[in-house]
């Protein structure tokens, strides 16, 4: 995180406190109590519920998942282990791809988990799994797509997707790849 997006951070919370009387832990305390599990839902309950403006309640949701930019620091190990040894040459292929969703809004989550990452909005979009050696996979929830060409179905890759994209160098990621990837943030 830069000193300047951290400042912005810092000056956020603490009109978080200053605008609506609740600290930004007392904030993710009525978060976690609501039960939600997504970024999607916690922001709806705040919003409704709470009179938070998006941007609030975007800020109480990411700290409360702990997919903000300061709580993803402890998330990047798991990033680093996929793509340790001998995938270590598809990190490029990664860092493509959360470039590229990352400019699709601020509302992307990004989320680590052991084996993928996974891609949210209000609900997961794609995800990105170092399946082999040489090669990136890179799910895709598309609705009313038809799979043809190097837009599989996902079959047994991922039920969680219904599509995968097979990424084996930075060229697959195309202006194609991307505008499937945005249809689909769009549509989640």
């Amino acid at each position: 995180m830069t000193d300047k997006t951290a400042d912005a951070a810092a000056t956020m919370v603490a009109n978080l406190k200053k605008n609506t009387g609740k600290s930004l832990d007392q904030w993710i305390s009525l978060a976690k109590k609501t039960g939600a599990q997504k970024h999607g839902e916690i922001v709806k309950i705040l919003k409704a519920d709470h009179g938070l403006t998006h941007g609030y309640a975007n800020l109480v949701a990411h700290s409360t998942l702990k997919s903000d930019a300061a709580s993803m620091s402890e998330t990047t190990d798991l990033v680093t282990a996929q793509y340790a040894g001998d995938k270590s040459a598809l990190r490029p292929i990664y860092d493509a791809v959360i470039k590229a969703v990352t400019a699709f809004g601020q509302d992307v989550e990004i989320a680590p988990k052991k084996a993928y990452v996974s891609l949210r909005r209000n609900k997961q979009f794609a995800l990105v799994q170092p399946s082999t050696k040489t090669r990136v996979d890179l799910g895709i929830n598309l609705k009313n797509v038809a799979a043809g060409g190097r837009l599989e179905a996902s079959g047994s890759f991922n039920a969680m997707v219904s599509h995968r994209v097979r990424l084996e160098t930075g060229s697959d990621f195309n202006a194609e790849v991307k505008a499937w990837l945005k249809k689909a943030y769009e549509d989640s």
